[in-house]
């Protein structure tokens, strides 16, 4: 199974961008995780083609599992 956080975040245009972790550790601290999202804001880092990021919208982790079928 893999495993992703998604951090969402809000830009100046209104849009929502969104940056991944891969493999995130469990469990996940939901403090960690705001305070984080606030430093990335603060540092200015990151510009999408909407703006840079304004605020953080949420933030999830996606789990999903692949199975590979070897067709001959």
């Amino acid at each position: 199974m893999a495993k992703t956080l998604e951090l969402q975040f809000a830009t100046e245009l209104g849009k929502t961008a969104r940056l991944t972790v891969d493999n995130p550790k469990d469990p996940i601290d939901e403090e960690i995780v705001k305070l984080s999202m606030a430093q990335i804001i603060a540092a200015e880092v990151f510009t999408t083609s909407s703006g840079k990021f304004v605020s953080s919208k949420g933030a999830r982790v996606i789990d999903r599992s692949v199975t590979d079928y070897e067709l001959v």
